[in-house]
């Protein structure tokens, strides 16, 4: 590449998202599961509060017998001391789901299912489930903060970055930069948006763009849905995608060969994520030329 032709990419860098502009803010910068105008993990807690309230009492009421009749309760107790804890521990399960991790396994469905059919009693001492349909939804979303609505809407950055930049009378020097820019939600196997393009559809600028998102995505530090992820981490992740035909694999070998992680990440990231990366077991490359 020239500097002409790196000059044209830069460009379509600084553009690549710029459709974002017309993406409502609680969508884009939605930073946990159960956010709207407020983290509603607040109610959860509260109705968490209920259930815990009704387990003390209950052993209250199970000590006065002792007192008063001489009962022998322990065992009954000892119930409702496990019972407390189990509580706790779903309640720091439901906080862990809240955030938004990259994967989501079959056993933590069937953990908030479980919480979901707890019963509470509101003010009226009326029944209900502990986690409302809506709030079960989005704790069951499998990566990220985003349910399919949220998500479809969050895609349509691209759709607006498209229109956008179509419009734009670019000098014949930057004739490319509408392409490069909007292709890096593009996938290898044409599965990506918003255009559906395959990799021989895509120039190698266009690709690049793609593994520069993702990486850049992964590991920036003032994201607010996420935290920002280590080198090992982040690899791991872009091999396993790689893998699954999102990302360009020959590009990705050189991503990683010329070190290109390092070098952005002396500049951009945090010591702390600076971390050794296991090439070996790293998926994604071809083992020849590792």
């Amino acid at each position: 590449m020239t500097e002409a032709d790196f000059y044209e990419l830069k460009t379509a860098a600084w553009l690549h998202d710029c459709g974002k502009v017309v993406t409502p803010h609680h969508v884009m910068e939605k930073s946990r599961k159960l956010e709207t105008v407020i983290d509603r993990i607040g109610w959860v807690e509260d109705r968490l509060e209920i259930l815990l309230r009704d387990l003390r009492i209950n052993a209250l009421e199970l000590k006065i017998q002792v007192l008063e009749q001489g009962a022998n309760v322990l065992a009954d107790l000892e119930s409702l001391k496990e019972r407390e804890q189990t509580l706790l521990e779903d309640m720091a399960f439901l906080h862990q789901c809240n955030m938004g991790a990259e994967f989501v396994t079959d056993e933590d469905l069937l953990h908030l299912e479980r919480i979901r059919n707890y019963v509470w009693a509101d003010k009226k001492g009326h029944e209900r489930t502990f986690l409302t349909d809506d709030e079960y939804r989005n704790l069951c979303i499998r990566r990220g903060t985003l349910n399919p609505e949220e998500r479809k809407i969050m895609e349509g950055h691209m759709t607006a970055t498209l229109s956008m930049l179509e419009q734009l009378p670019f000098p014949e020097h930057l004739k490319n930069v509408t392409e490069y820019a909007v292709c890096h939600h593009e996938r290898m196997d044409g599965k990506g948006y918003p255009r559906g393009l395959s990799r021989d559809q895509m120039s190698i600028p266009a690709r690049i763009m793609g593994i520069a998102d993702v990486f850049e995505a992964l590991t920036a530090p003032e994201r607010p849905y996420k935290q920002p992820m280590k080198l090992s981490q982040a690899l791991a992740i872009m091999g396993r995608m790689v893998e699954d035909n999102h990302l360009d694999p020959d590009l990705f070998q050189v991503f990683v060969e010329e070190k290109v992680y390092m070098t952005y990440g002396a500049k951009h990231m945090k010591p702390e994520q600076m971390d050794e990366v296991n090439l070996q077991e790293l998926k994604g490359l071809n083992r020849s030329v590792v």
